[in-house]
């Protein structure tokens, strides 16, 4: 999938990342950071502020910010599901349906590389342009209509004073250079660390987990399953090896989700890392994502075309996943591309039972309830 960006934007990227901070900061942000975690790198030219991150809350979940006045953000990112909308895929301000399901932002910030399979996209800032401006697909449709965004933001009674507070040295605070900033600013914050399963880590308190919980942790972590192995480190989603310790610049993975020519074909349209690289051995690879919160993220996978968490189980038990029939129908475990980790294990149903307790363990209830990630408008 390729994703075009109006000409006149990508040209203003220069300037972007050209513009410096020339005023001190309207407000330093102060960091509410679960233990054990420090906040997560800034651009050099967009350090957090109280002013941005409220300012990017605002925008956030603003509908002004799409074409019909009809989605925000917050309506493929929705907090009480981890920040993704319990959708397949997502849904565009033209109704048009997208071919990937929304990611969860959670914990976005320290993130390497951002998306299901463009490694270009490491900037929140950058990337925040593509929902803004995109046009394959349609998300906030915007494209070549800053100047419509700028008048409805100017004529509403809360924005010029938030932009002058965030940004007071620009000229222009109402541009969209300083809208993705504000927006990647709220972004950062968005920091979970207070699962069960955290705590259980930190202290090492087994009351903190059932016995149930326990085992599926075991399997977890076991050689014989090594779910670990991909999603592994603090918020399980780094490759690592049988030791744990971080493999760098292994992102992207193919699971063997699809095999629909008998020669690790993936549908069309939709084959992951290759539609950057253009090299055909990243065919089929997509991001690993993040397990924080997994229970609320449903349905999986970069397409949602996985129901439920036994069913994931079942796919990387197999080896792969058995497509019967219809127009993507073929044997992931017979991928030539498949990574080499997804081997197929053994695992009872009771098995299964206690990896999805343990996965219910990295619920985050207090990320999920923190008031300063709801919508400020469903508040006034």
């Amino acid at each position: 999938m390729r994703i075009r960006i109006v000409f006149s934007l990508c040209l203003g990227l220069s300037a972007l990342w050209a513009v410096a901070c020339s005023s001190p900061p309207s407000s330093e942000y102060t960091w509410n950071l679960p233990p054990g975690f420090s906040p997560p790198p800034d651009p050099p030219d967009n350090p957090t502020t109280a002013a941005k991150v409220k300012l990017g809350r605002y925008l956030f979940y603003d509908k002004r910010l799409s074409l019909k006045e009809n989605v925000s953000c917050g309506t493929c990112h929705k907090q009480h599901l981890a920040f993704t909308d319990g959708e397949a895929v997502g849904t565009g301000t033209t109704g048009q349906k997208h071919i990937r399901s929304s990611m969860s932002i959670v914990n976005v910030g320290y993130l390497p590389t951002l998306t299901w399979a463009n490694p270009l996209l490491t900037s929140l800032e950058n990337q925040a342009l593509v929902p803004l401006f995109g046009e394959e697909p349609t998300e906030m449709g915007l494209s070549g209509l800053q100047q419509l965004l700028y008048e409805r933001l100017n004529k509403t009674d809360i924005y010029p004073d938030m932009f002058a507070e965030a940004f007071p040295e620009a000229e222009q605070p109402i541009h969209y250079r300083y809208i993705i900033r504000a927006l990647g600013s709220f972004q950062r914050t968005m920091i979970s660390g207070n699962a069960r399963f955290d705590k259980w880590r930190r202290t090492k308190d087994d009351a903190l987990l059932t016995t149930q919980e326990h085992q599926g942790r075991k399997l977890f972590f076991s050689k014989e399953l090594s779910c670990f192995r991909c999603h592994g480190g603090r918020d399980l989603r780094d490759f690592v090896d049988e030791d744990q310790q971080l493999v760098k610049d292994v992102v992207f993975h193919n699971t063997g989700l699809y095999n629909v020519d008998g020669k690790g074909g993936f549908p069309a349209g939709n084959q992951g890392l290759v539609e950057v690289s253009t090299e055909k051995a990243d065919i089929g690879k997509f991001r690993v994502p993040s397990l924080r919160n997994i229970a609320l993220t449903a349905p999986y996978m970069h397409d949602g075309s996985i129901k439920t968490l036994r069913e994931v189980i079942e796919h990387y038990a197999r080896g792969g996943r058995l497509i019967k029939e219809g127009e993507h129908q073929g044997d992931g475990k017979l991928n030539p591309r498949k990574s080499e980790l997804i081997k197929g294990f053994t695992i009872t149903e009771d098995e299964k039972d206690a990896l999805i307790a343990f996965l219910k363990t990295l619920t985050d209830q207090t990320f999920l309830n923190d008031p300063r990630f709801s919508d400020p408008f469903e508040t006034q």
